[in-house]
């Protein structure tokens, strides 16, 4: 690959860079550029992403070794250098990231980019930190690209107004400072026993430690997953989740369903380099699966105990990811691949409820549970003002209780898994993994992860339906909104993209299922990223 084309890998962190801080730049009045600037910079990082994941598939003709591209800030080869790292898995993540980022500030712009100062700036910034995630390849720049999406975090936490935004917010803060001083403690360990924080370059040497260089190294490693363990919400260290997910804007609390899968994603990719070469096994399944059957039990009692729907949203966020550490925990890479397949849609699924659910709000009387975004946020100072929340909207959409209806019967068929939708396809198929690993020594694993994935949907049909119900049928004085299209349109997106999930559930699996394989074997991903050398490059040489 040559020309401008083998820049493609640094450049989902270099766009949102570029036009999060020309953003800056542009004086508070001009919202329109800011719109514009945003518009670039999302569809860019969407057609980018596309096109990376088309190349490591082999859709698009490339000179990268088992579509694996490497690319070397500064020409330095690794370990010595920055790398940025292309496979399956990151591309993955980088569509569903820029999907979602789409769909999330798309709503905003109808009116929640009002409410605060720099929110196309900060959100922005967390794509880009999102993406560089994704990307990096050395745990160093992993903590680098965590606190910038965190830093950026912290004000769309706090973006608009309210005392249960700000109270939830700070808690946010907190827990996740002391996560990210645990990030840094447990890189300092393993540094100082290997002499690199390279990802590949770990796999190559942490299998040879032995004695008390490999203890600590494994204290290390113990460290760094309590760290991924709080960013991923797992049980008992999600305390945090329910309350900041259900007070932020709701364009937020979309883009952040994304944020707990970064944690998961950086135990996945740790996890399938250090374990099969013999490093010690500080990621695999021995200690994620009881992790992750806690914390799917917790998300189901969460979700049948809470009330307000936006708390309900967020423990079906808990139960995804319990579910994900409890299918990856398991031994071989059986349910890798259906996995991957929830975690798209899962992620996918809950962006457009919470999107949904502010929308949904504005059908009851109005005072009653708002989110908590104060009157002067909008300048409101009379409900019966003709500037209410529900009222300023520009162009209506025809027949809104009939999408909002439809819209939230589709995004509770896909949270609780049922057909025809991509949810049922992926527990399906989940599920008919597990049972290939029910007769083996795991048996009691297996069976009582069938159970609670059936469990959890089975909860989620009790306390969605209940939801829907009382928001839809039980109200006398409903209140028929009008929406804009850049509300319901993002809406829309993201389940007919879980609907196309459905359609095509045979491709996309086998993609999926390549994934799971490359990733058992993780040889490809060592040999591109330590055998990539820019002087034998220049000289025309190969790499040994």
């Amino acid at each position: 690959m040559t020309g401008w084309m083998q820049h493609l890998p640094i450049l989902p962190v270099v766009i949102p860079l570029m036009c999060g801080a020309l953003m800056l730049l542009v004086r508070d009045g001009y919202r329109r550029g800011r719109i514009t600037l945003g518009v670039i910079s999302i569809v860019g990082q969407l057609a980018t992403a596309i096109t990376l994941l088309c190349i490591t598939a082999g859709y698009l003709p490339n000179n990268w070794p088992d579509g694996v591209g490497v690319y070397l800030l500064g020409d330095w080869p690794a370990p010595f250098g920055i790398v940025a790292v292309v496979d399956r898995l990151s591309a993955v993540m980088l569509v569903l990231t820029a999907l979602l980022g789409l769909a999330a500030w798309t709503y905003s712009t109808a009116r929640w980019d009002r409410a605060g100062v720099h929110f196309h700036a900060l959100f922005q910034f967390l794509l880009m930190g999102l993406n560089g995630a994704f990307l990096t390849g050395d745990l160093f720049n992993l903590f680098v690209f965590f606190e910038v999406l965190l830093a950026a975090s912290y004000g769309l936490a706090l973006h608009g107004s309210g005392r249960a935004r700000v109270t939830a917010g700070m808690h946010y803060i907190a827990v996740n400072l002391v996560a990210s001083f645990l990030l840094l403690i447990a890189m300092a360990m393993i540094y100082g026993v290997t002499g690199s924080l390279n990802m590949a370059d770990l796999a190559a040497r942490a299998g040879e430690l032995a004695g008390p260089d490999r203890r600590l190294f494994e204290s290390g490693a113990a460290i760094l997953g309590i760290a991924f363990l709080i960013k991923a919400a797992a049980w008992p260290l999600n305390f945090w989740l329910p309350s900041t997910y259900a007070n932020a804007s709701a364009p937020v609390a979309a883009v952040f369903m994304i944020m707990t899968k970064v944690g998961v994603y950086a135990l996945l990719r740790i996890g399938s380099l250090l374990v099969p070469t013999g490093a010690p096994a500080a990621f695999g399944g021995e200690w994620m699966f009881p992790v992750g059957i806690a914390t799917l039990a917790f998300g189901i009692l969460g979700l049948i105990a809470a009330p307000q729907p936006e708390r309900q949203a967020a423990y079906c966020a808990i139960m995804s990811s319990g579910t994900l550490f409890a299918a990856l925990g398991m031994p071989g890479v059986t349910l890798t691949g259906p996995a991957l397949f929830y975690l798209v849609t899962s992620v996918l699924a809950l962006g457009a409820f919470f999107l949904l659910l502010e929308m949904v709000e504005r059908t009851q009387t109005f005072g009653a549970d708002l989110l908590a975004v104060s009157l002067e946020a909008f300048e409101l100072e009379d409900p019966e003002s003709p500037d209410r929340s529900d009222d300023v909207v520009g162009v209506a959409i025809p027949a809104a209780m009939a999408f909002l209806g439809l819209s939230f019967v589709a995004c509770a068929l896909l949270i609780a898994g049922l057909p025809p939708m991509s949810g049922f396809v992926a527990k399906f198929s989940l599920l008919s993994a597990a049972l290939e690993t029910a007769s083996g020594p795991h048996w009691a694993g297996t069976w009582m992860l069938i159970g609670l994935v059936l469990l959890s949907g089975l909860a989620c049909i009790i306390a969605l339906g209940r939801t829907g119900i009382r928001l839809f049928w039980s109200v006398d004085d409903t209140i028929t909104p009008r929406l804009r299209l850049s509300e319901a349109g993002p809406v829309t997106l993201l389940i007919f993209t879980c609907i196309a999930m459905s359609i095509w559930a045979g491709p996309t699996m086998r993609y999926l299922e390549e994934t799971a394989s490359y990733l058992g074997t993780p040889s490809s991903y060592i040999n591109a990223v330590l055998t990539q050398n820019p002087g034998r490059a220049v000289a025309g040489e190969t790499a040994p």
